[in-house]
C-alpha cells in the first residue's frame, strides 16, 4: 500500500545524502499531496554525502574497481567475495558439520589412500551470496570417499565450483546428497570431474530439486574413465526455469554405466544441453529413466550422443512424456557405433522431436510417438503438478476480489538479496549494456562463467529486450529514473503502491473490504519487478488495460485483518504465452480470461493518483 512519510522523517538531517536528495526529487516532480512512499525511498543509497561525492569521482575516473570493498559495503550492494587459492594442504580426514565460510579448497585431499571426509550442513541456509571453490579436490586419491550432505540447500544465490574433482583416482567413491535443494538461483559449476579415474563411483541423490532458475554445468564428466559408476537420482525435479549443461561427459571411457533415474520430471520451462555424452566409449551402459516426465515445455538438446561407440548400450525409457510439449533435438545420435545398442523405449508424442545424422542401424524406437492423452494431463496438472509450476494462489480470476471470498495466498516474500538503489550522480557514470559488459565485469572483479557474470547478462538481456507489442520498457537504477520513467507514462499525479506485509505467505486468508482504485475503472499502470544485479534495478513497463485493487486480507479463523494487499488484474491477455502459468492454473488460454495476481514485496505498481 502506500505508506509515506514527510521530508523531514527520513532519518538524516544532512540535506545532501541521496536520500534526502531522492525526498526532494519527489516533491519536484510529483504533483499532489500524498505522503511520501517510505516503502520505495527506504531503497535509497544509504551512503552518507561525503562517500558519495568521494565514490562519484572514482566512478569519473573509472577507478571505482580500487575501492570496491568499501563500495559495496558504503553502497549496499551485492558484490561476491574474491576466492583466493589456499596454500594449505590437507593430509588428514576432515569431518565438517557446518560449514558455511565461503572459501575454497586448494589441494584438499591429493594423492589420499583411504579414509573418508564428510561435509554436513554445507552452506546451507544462506540469505546471503555463499561462495565456495573446490579445486584439486581429492585428486590422485585411491580408494578415497567424500561425502557431501546437505549441501548448499536453501541457499540464496549460490556460486559453487568445483575444479579437476577426484581427477586420476582410482577406486574410491563421491557422494552428493541434497545437493542444492531448495535454492533461489544457485550456480553450480563441476570442471574436469572424475576424469580418468580407475574403477570410482559417483553418486548424486536430490540434485537441485525444487529449484528456482539458476543452472547447472559439468564439463568433461568422467571423461577417458575405466569402470567408472555415475548415479543422477532426481535430478532437478519441480525444479523451475532451469538449465543443466553437460560436456564430453563419459567421453572415451571403458565400460563405464551412468545412470540418470528421474530427469528433470516436472520441471518448468527446462533448458538442458548434452554434447558429446559417451562418444567414443567402449562397452558399458548409458541410461535416462523418466526423462523430462510430465514437464512444461522446454528444450533439451543432444549433440553427439553415444558416437562412435564400441559394444556400448544406451537407453532412454519413457522420454518426453510432457505436459506441454517440449523442443528437442538429437543430433548425431550413435553415429558410427559399431556393435552397439541404442533404443528409445515409450518416447512420447508430446514433443517437438528433431532426429538429425543418426546411425541408421543398431539404433531402435519402441512405442515410438505413443499417444498423450491431454484430458488424461488436464486432471492430473489439476493437482500436484500445477502446485509444483504454480504456486496455489498465484494467479486467480477478478471474482475472487469480494468480501468473504477464501483462497491461498502464494509466498510473497522478496527472495532477492538485499541491495539499495545507486545515487543518480553515481549511476550515470558506470556502464550499463550488453556492449559494455566486459568494463562492468572489470568494475565489480566478476569472474568468467560465474553466476554474477550470467546474473549482468541476464538482466542486461531482458534489459535491452524489443518491447512487446503496445509495451513501454525501461531499467531503472535509482529512485529519480523511477520516478522519471512513471510519470512520463502516467503523468505527475501518480502514487505508488505495493502489499503491506508478507503475512498470510503460504496459507489461505480471507478477502475483506476491497477498493477498486480509479473507480474501479479501467485504468494504465507502470509496474516494476526486480532483477538480480549487483545494485537495485528494476524492471518497469507500461501495463495498458488493466484494473488495480487494494483489499484487506484477513484470517480466516479469527477474521482480524492481517495484510492490506494490492492486487492487479490484466484483462487484456491476447499476447501472453498458451504455455503462461496462469493458464495451467486457472486454465483457457490468450484472451480468453482476464489474469489477477498479486504485488508481491519490493515490487511494485504506479498508477494515476486517486
Amino acid at each position: 500500500m502506500q505508506v509515506g512519510y514527510g521530508g523531514r522523517d527520513l532519518g538524516d538531517k544532512n540535506p545532501f545524502t541521496p536520500k534526502a536528495y531522492v525526498a526532494r526529487y519527489w516533491d519536484q516532480h510529483v504533483r499532489n499531496n500524498l505522503p511520501k512512499p517510505s516503502f520505495l525511498l527506504s531503497k535509497a543509497s544509504p551512503m552518507s554525502a561525503s562517500d558519495t561525492a568521494s565514490f562519484a569521482k572514482l566512478a569519473a575516473a573509472n577507478k571505482l574497481s580500487t575501492r570496491l570493498p568499501e563500495f559495496c559495503s558504503a553502497a549496499h550492494l551485492l558484490c561476491f567475495p574474491e576466492v583466493r587459492p589456499s596454500l594449505e594442504k590437507h593430509t588428514e580426514d576432515a569431518g565438517f558439520q557446518t560449514y558455511n565460510d565461503g572459501q575454497n579448497f586448494t589441494n584438499y585431499g591429493t594423492d589420499f589412500a583411504g579414509g573418508i571426509d564428510t561435509f554436513k550442513n554445507y552452506s546451507n541456509e544462506i540469505s546471503t551470496t555463499p561462495v565456495n571453490d573446490f579445486r584439486r579436490y581429492s585428486r590422485g586419491a585411491a580408494g578415497h570417499e567424500e561425502r557431501f550432505s546437505a549441501y548448499a540447500s536453501d541457499s540464496n544465490v549460490a556460486d559453487q565450483s568445483f575444479s579437476t574433482y577426484g581427477t586420476n583416482a582410482a577406486g574410491g567413491s563421491g557422494e552428493f546428497k541434497n545437493y542444492s535443494s531448495n535454492s533461489n538461483v544457485p550456480d553450480l559449476r563441476f570442471t574436469t570431474y572424475s576424469d580418468s579415474t580407475g574403477g570410482r563411483t559417483q553418486s548424486f541423490s536430490s540434485y537441485s530439486e525444487n529449484g528456482n532458475a539458476g543452472g547447472q554445468t559439468f564439463q568433461s564428466y568422467g571423461k577417458n574413465s575405466a569402470g567408472a559408476a555415475n548415479d543422477f537420482s532426481a535430478y532437478g525435479t519441480g525444479s523451475n526455469v532451469a538449465s543443466s549443461d553437460f560436456t564430453n561427459y563419459g567421453k572415451g571411457g571403458a565400460g563405464p554405466n551412468n545412470t540418470f533415474t528421474n530427469y528433470g520430471v516436472n520441471m518448468n520451462n527446462p533448458t538442458e544441453t548434452f554434447q558429446s555424452y559417451a562418444d567414443g566409449t567402449v562397452g558399458g551402459t548409458q541410461s535416462f529413466s523418466n526423462y523430462r516426465d510430465q514437464a512444461n515445455v522446454g528444450a533439451d538438446s543432444f549433440k553427439s550422443y553415444a558416437k562412435s561407440t564400441s559394444g556400448s548400450e544406451a537407453d532412454f525409457k519413457s522420454y518426453g512424456n510432457s505436459f506441454n510439449p517440449g523442443s528437442d533435438t538429437f543430433k548425431g545420435y550413435a553415429k558410427g557405433a559399431e556393435d552397439s545398442k541404442v533404443g528409445f523405449t515409450t518416447y512420447s508424442a508430446n514433443t517437438n522431436a528433431t532426429f538429425k545424422d543418426y546411425a541408421k542401424q543398431g539404433v531402435s524406437f519402441a512405442s515410438y510417438n505413443v499417444s498423450f492423452s491431454p484430458g488424461r494431463a488436464s486432471k492430473t496438472v489439476s493437482g500436484s503438478l500445477v502446485k509444483r509450476w504454480v504456486e496455489p494462489g498465484k494467479f486467480f480470476r477478478e471474482s475472487m476480489l469480494k468480501d468473504g471470498t477464501l483462497m491461498p495466498m502464494p509466498d510473497i516474500r522478496d527472495k532477492m538479496p538485499k541491495r539499495s538503489f545507486l545515487p543518480r550522480s553515481i549511476l550515470t557514470k558506470l556502464p550499463f549494456s550488453s556492449s559494455k559488459v566486459h568494463e562492468l565485469k572489470r568494475l565489480f572483479k566478476v569472474s568468467d562463467n560465474s553466476s554474477m557474470e550470467k546474473m549482468i547478462m541476464d538482466s542486461l538481456g531482458e534489459c535491452e529486450r524489443v518491447p512487446s507489442m503496445g509495451e513501454t520498457k525501461r531499467c531503472v537504477g535509482s529512485i529519480e529514473d523511477m520516478i522519471d520513467f512513471s510519470t512520463s507514462v502516467l503523468g505527475r499525479n501518480v502514487a505508488v503502491w505495493t502489499t503491506e506485509n508478507v503475512n498470510g505467505s503460504n496459507k489461505n486468508v480471507m478477502v475483506g473490504r476491497v477498493k477498486g482504485m480509479n473507480g474501479g475503472k479501467v485504468t494504465q499502470s507502470v509496474s516494476c519487478h526486480q532483477s538480480l544485479f549487483p545494485y537495485m534495478l528494476y524492471y518497469c513497463h507500461s501495463v495498458p488495460k488493466v484494473r488495480v485493487y487494494q483489499a484487506d486480507l484477513l484470517d480466516p479463523e479469527s477474521k482480524a485483518k492481517i495484510n492490506h494487499g494490492v492486487a492487479i488484474c490484466h484483462l487484456d491477455t491476447t499476447a501472453w504465452s498458451p504455455t503462461h502459468g496462469a493458464f495451467i492454473a486457472l486454465g483457457s488460454g490468450p484472451g480468453r480470461i482476464e489474469v489477477c495476481h498479486w504485488i508481491f514485496e519490493n515490487d511494485l505498481t504506479w498508477t494515476i493518483a486517486d
